[in-house]
């Protein structure tokens, strides 16, 4: 828990310290009060707090209590005889531990020890030294799921702050790199730092990100998504305005284009903001090969997003309004494929893309060796059986399953693609390709529309910078691109994030 204000106060006598200890946290058995006597000529009375789970027990007993109570030389000891700050000469002369603060606030002890660290309690005295013994489980550095690649690094974030901080560091090795700890969450008081390289990255884009993350007050603080949503400039938009990583290789890169990281403990996913469409269609593999298959492949994903979303659209538009368009041959077979099928070809659609979309969500959800097999033997059943028995046509299975294919080229997208698609499926089956262009229309116009801690969302296609271009569609030669971006700069931008409501708030635009 976190103690509000000056609720609680440190006092000179040990024995009011463990009381207010007690009553703060005695009621769970996983805190740990260790009183010891420290072997000067006094026999100071010394007190420490931690959590059992969260600490090095070995460290504690050989590097703190060992020291304090045994291992004192005779010089050391003379000095603390004769000095009038026995704290200090513990603090310098006795702890061989390097990872060592004092506070004298009880809140930061109090959260402090929650957070993993020793308290050492000295009587007469209204400071506490903090100790650095963390100790507890995590996974080791892996390859990420998400974010496979056939050439580049191969490792990935994990669940502990300090392990992902110390990946950047070794990819960006320079002073200028900044990491600013912040604590959000009133239960949780998760920590975060937020990353960026001072001197290249925008100050504006830095406090206003502060700005909004201080802003939040709510209790918990669990993953990296909850902060992107209370802190994202449209939460209602469809289209992610931050992004997320987990690959130190990407986050690195973005550091040195002059983006700001925000680290969540706890989360293997690193957000960077800001954060503009073209992004979503970039890899990090585009500038570890030579630009001409790094083009070619950006190419592939530009055209598997369009199709993915406008497929099903024209299928319903041509089949059913255009059908004049068709080829004779493939408007026969295509008449012959429907005859008996009791839906139409919208139904279909929006049939067969509700049973991909349970398909797929059923193999990520199961274990992965059982989830693949049931997302290939339930497709393949499925679809000859559908087609066999009259309820779908064989034309259908096949623009379902390219549908399906393409969505999985730009897994950023993914969350996004499926509404676009059922908004142009919705237009084309009253208004055929006219309102399919509409559909275009609006989604491009709302795009525009869209900013990310104020650079547009749509940068630098529009506003078009022409300096950007050659890193876009198009992945020019490294030589060639000398300067950063551009479009991540500062202008008005809408400010979200919580305050002291349940939902989320829009303030003024500065």
């Amino acid at each position: 828990m976190a103690v509000k204000g000056n609720q609680y106060k440190i006092s000179p006598n040990i024995e009011a310290n463990i009381a207010k200890l007690k009553e703060i946290l005695g009621k769970s058995d996983d805190i740990v009060f260790r009183n010891i006597v420290i072997s000067n000529q006094q026999q100071t009375r010394a007190l420490l707090c931690y959590v059992s789970g969260l600490t090095n027990t070995e460290m504690i007993s050989q590097h703190i209590i060992k020291s304090l109570t045994q291992n004192v030389s005779a010089e050391v000891c003379d000095i603390r005889s004769l000095s009038a700050n026995t704290f200090d000469s513990i603090k310098t002369n006795i702890l061989s531990i390097t990872d060592l603060n004092e506070t004298q606030s009880m809140k930061n002890v109090i959260n402090e020890i929650l957070a993993g660290k020793t308290a050492l309690f000295i009587d007469t005295y209204v400071k506490v030294l903090l100790i650095n013994a963390l100790a507890f489980e995590s996974r080791n550095v892996q390859d990420p799921n998400t974010e496979t690649v056939v050439r580049g690094p191969r490792e990935g974030f994990t669940e502990n702050i300090a392990v992902n901080i110390a990946l950047v560091r070794r990819k960006i090795r320079h002073p200028n790199l900044v990491f600013e700890k912040m604590i959000v969450g009133r239960k949780t008081n998760t920590t975060l730092f937020i990353a960026y390289l001072d001197r290249i990255v925008n100050p504006k884009v830095v406090q206003e990100i502060k700005e909004r993350l201080n802003r939040i007050q709510i209790d918990s603080i669990l993953e990296s998504g909850s902060i992107e949503q209370l802190i994202e400039d449209n939460p209602t938009s469809l289209f992610p305005t931050i992004g997320n990583s987990e690959k130190p290789d990407i986050v690195a890169a973005k550091l040195l284009e002059g983006r700001v990281a925000i680290f969540c403990d706890g989360t293997p996913f690193v957000l960077t903001v800001p954060y503009l469409f073209i992004e979503s269609l970039r890899t990090s593999e585009d500038y570890y090969s030579r630009p001409f298959i790094a083009t070619l492949l950006r190419l592939i994903r530009i055209v598997s997003l369009f199709i993915t979303i406008a497929a099903p659209a024209l299928y319903v538009a041509v089949t059913v309004f255009h059908y004049e368009m068709i080829p004779t041959v493939l408007l026969i077979t295509t008449a012959a494929s429907r005859e008996g099928i009791p839906f139409p070809a919208v139904l279909e659609v929006f049939l067969m893309g509700i049973v991909f979309e349970v398909l797929r969500e059923a193999g990520v959800r199961m274990p992965k060796p059982v989830g693949q097999a049931t997302s290939i033997v339930g497709a393949l059943v499925l679809g000859e059986a559908a087609v066999n028995a009259g309820i779908v046509s064989s034309p259908m299975i096949i623009i379902v399953a390219i549908t399906g294919i393409t969505d999985f080229v730009n897994p950023s997208l993914i969350s996004v693609t499926f509404y676009l698609r059922t908004f142009l499926l919705v237009l084309s089956t009253g208004l055929g390709l006219y309102g399919i262009l509409i559909g275009f229309f609006f989604i491009l116009a709302h795009m525009c529309s869209l900013r990310s801690f104020g650079s547009p969302f749509l940068a630098p296609f529009a506003p078009t910078i022409w300096s950007e271009l050659k890193d876009t569609v198009v992945r020019s030669f490294l030589w060639l691109m000398k300067s950063r971006p551009q479009s991540i700069t500062w202008k008005k931008s809408q400010r979200q994030g919580l305050e002291s409501k349940p939902g989320p708030t829009k303030s003024n635009r500065r």
